[in-house]
C-alpha cells in the first residue's frame, strides 16, 4: 500500500502506465497537445489521463479526449476503499457509460503496479434495460402505488412515503372507524392483496390481532395516523365514494 509519509503526485502514475504500453508495442509519450499519456502503434491510438481522484473536471477532460480516439482511460491510484463496494461499483458504471477505460495504479514496496480494469467499448443502453427490467418494473409499480403525492424531491433526513406506508394507513384508518375486522373486510373496502401480509407482519406495530383473523387497529397506530392527515384525508373519500357505489 501507499506510504502515509510519500505524497502522490499525478507524474507518479506515468512511469508504470508508459512501461505496460511500451511492452506491448506502443510508442509511449507524455504531455502531447495536453493530453497526459498518449500510445500509438500503426494507426491505434491510446490516449490516458491521469488524477489522483476521479473527479467530474477528469470527466470532461477525458470525454474531449473521446474527439480524437475511442480509446481512452483514465488512470488513478487504486482507491483505499474496497473494490467490491457499492461506491465503487457506482463509479464504473458511470465510466462504462461514458465508454471510458479505467486503469488503477498501485504503489507497493516493491514498487508501482498498474492493472486495467475495463477497457473502453460501446454502452449497450438495451442490454442494460434488459438486466435491471426487474428494478424498471418495481419502480413502475411503487409510483403507481402510491395515491398522495406527499414527498417532496431532493428531501433528505425525512421519512418517506412509499406505497407500503400508505395501504398500511388505509388499513389503520377503517379499522379506526369500524372497529375490528377481518382481512376479507378489508380488501372488499379496497386495500388490496397485501392486506393479510401486513396485518400478519405488523412492520409499524400499528395492528393487534383480537380474535382469529380479526384485526384492530393498536394505540401506536391511533397515535401515527395523527401524523398523516392528508393520506388519511384521501382514503376518507376514497371510502365514501366506494360506499356510494356499492
Amino acid at each position: 500500500m501507499v506510504s502515509k509519509e510519500k505524497k502522490l503526485y499525478e507524474v507518479d502514475l506515468y512511469k508504470p502506465i508508459q512501461k505496460f504500453f511500451s511492452k506491448l508495442g506502443y510508442e509511449v509519450q507524455g504531455e502531447v497537445h495536453h493530453c497526459d499519456v498518449v500510445a500509438l502503434k500503426n494507426d491505434e491510438l491510446i490516449v490516458v489521463e491521469l488524477k489522483l481522484s476521479l473527479t467530474v473536471d477528469l470527466l470532461m477532460q477525458a470525454t474531449k479526449r473521446q474527439k480524437l480516439t475511442d480509446q481512452v482511460y483514465i488512470a488513478i491510484p487504486k482507491p483505499k476503499y474496497k473494490m467490491n463496494s457499492k461506491k465503487w461499483h457506482d463509479l464504473c458504471h458511470l465510466l462504462k457509460r461514458l465508454e471510458l477505460g479505467l486503469i488503477v495504479v498501485s504503489f507497493l514496496k516493491s514498487g508501482p503496479k498498474m492493472e486495467i480494469c475495463f477497457s473502453p467499448q460501446p454502452f449497450n443502453k438495451q442490454r442494460n434495460k434488459n438486466y435491471h427490467v426487474r428494478k424498471r418494473k418495481k419502480l413502475i409499480e411503487e409510483m403507481m402505488g402510491r395515491n398522495v403525492n406527499y414527498n417532496v424531491g431532493g428531501s433528505s433526513k425525512t421519512k418517506i412515503m412509499t406505497a407500503y406506508k400508505e395501504n398500511c394507513i388505509q388499513i389503520a384508518s377503517l379499522l379506526e372507524r369500524n372497529g375490528p375486522m377481518t382481512p376479507r373486510a378489508l380488501r372488499q373496502q379496497g386495500t388490496g392483496e397485501k392486506t393479510l401480509s401486513i396485518l400478519s407482519k405488523n412492520y409499524y406495530g400499528w395492528f393487534e390481532k383480537v380474535n382469529r383473523g380479526v384485526y384492530t387497529i393498536s394505540d401506536v397506530g391511533k397515535k401515527e395516523l395523527g401524523n398523516f392527515p392528508e393520506v388519511v384525508n384521501h382514503f376518507l373519500v376514497a371510502e365514501a365514494e366506494h360506499n356510494e357505489k356499492h
